[in-house]
This record gives structure tokens, sequence and C-alpha cells, in this order.
């Protein structure tokens, strides 16, 4: 009896999985429509969220390479070198967290991009192992350059803007091939705390990010990203 029961949850698996795989690979030629960040948004609203969100899917070549390279550089600065999960930083998260700190993320790009696809807006271990688990099958499926594209066509960047698109029409007037490294990483500032970070009016705290991401830039070059072009 229990053989069976074994033998049945361990076919449901392995459906599952496949059907989480062809998923995960029809990434490659299907922009996703919609993602479970953006449900969960529409379903349990922010105090602060608009009733109309504003979102306009770009190819990674109309998006500014100066954006790319800014949320690398903010974000996850090993994105074209691990895959998917940055177990050094996984490990400081654990002790700090151990020590009794604030429970932390050390999400790669590709952890973040997952999370928005697939789950929730909680923070808990059961959620990041599922969370890691995705990041590898993304890695596996997908190009750098893919994942990187689809990451910013859905990562909000404040109340209901979705996408590098939408937030470079609401701040800057103007569509996202043109954004300058200033306003790249003044986009990739935000990225932290959509809901708490703004750009107008500027403070102390965002300009000197802003100016660090900049910096963080120009260290890593334009050539960096071309490791992540497979």
């Amino acid at each position: 009896m229990l053989g069976r029961i074994g033998a049945k949850l361990l076919g449901l698996l392995l459906v599952l999985t496949m059907m989480l795989e062809l998923m995960v690979l029809g990434l490659r030629w299907i922009d996703p429509p919609i993602w479970a960040w953006r449900i969960h948004r529409s379903i349990y609203p922010p105090v602060s969220y608009p009733q109309k969100v504003a979102h306009q899917w770009s190819p990674i070549n109309r998006i500014s390479p100066y954006m790319s390279l800014a949320v690398v550089a903010a974000e996850d600065q090993r994105f074209p070198l691990h895959w998917g999960l940055d177990f050094a930083a996984i490990w400081q998260a654990y002790q700090d967290n151990h020590r009794g700190q604030s429970l932390r993320g050390a999400s790669t790009i590709t952890q973040q991009t997952a999370k928005n696809l697939y789950l929730w807006p909680t923070q808990s271990y059961w959620r990041k192992a599922i969370e890691a688990g995705l990041s590898l099958l993304l890695e596996a499926n997908l190009s750098k350059t893919r994942i990187l594209e689809i990451y910013l066509n859905i990562v909000e960047f404040g109340p209901g803007i979705y996408g590098v698109e939408a937030a470079s029409q609401q701040y800057f007037k103007r569509s996202a091939a043109d954004l300058t490294v200033e306003q790249s990483a003044s986009l990739a500032a935000l990225l932290p705390s959509p809901y708490r970070y703004h750009l107008w009016p500027r403070t102390a705290y965002i300009n000197q990010r802003v100016k660090w991401i900049s910096q963080q830039m120009r260290q890593l070059g334009s050539h960096y990203l071309q490791l992540s072009s497979n």
C-alpha cells in the first residue's frame, strides 16, 4: 500500500517537473503576458497601488545597454559568472539571519526573475528553496541575455510600474533605448524597495546610491555583460 502511494507521488512529481520544465523552456520564445508577482499585487494591492498599471514589453535590443549594466552593477555583479545562485552571498545571508538579523534575500537577478514570474511576496526558507530550484531551471533553459531581458521587463520600478520601458516613460518621458548612464543608475537605485524609494524629490540616500551605481558601472565596463551574451 505504501509502495503504491509512493510510486504515485513520485509519478506526480515527475509530471509536475516535466510541466515546469516545458513552461520555463517556452520562455525562450514567448514573452510572459502576466506573472505571479503582478497577479498577487492586483489581488492584494498595497495602499499606494494604482487602479491602472503601466507596462510595455521592450526587447533587449531596444533597451539601453547602460540599463542592463546598471541593474547588474546594483543587484548582482556576478550575474554573468554564476549559475543562478551566488553561494557566497547565500552563506553570508544565512549567517546574518542566524545571528538574529533580518531575513535578507542574497538574491541573484535570476532568482529575482524566478520570484517575479512564479512566486509570492513573502520571506521564508521554503520560498527561497523553491526560488533556488526555479532559478536553476531558468539558467539551464535560457541564456543570460534572455533572463536579463525578462527581468528588465517584469520587475516593478514603482507602484504599478512594471518593466523598464514603462519606468523610463514615467520618470524621464523617453524610451528605454535612450536612457543615459545617470538615468539608468537612477532607475536601478529604486529596485531594492520601489515602494519606499522615490526619484523625486531626491533624498540624500538616493543621490548616494545613484553615485555608487554609476561608479560600479564604470568599474565593470560595458564589455562585462558580453560574458553573458551566450
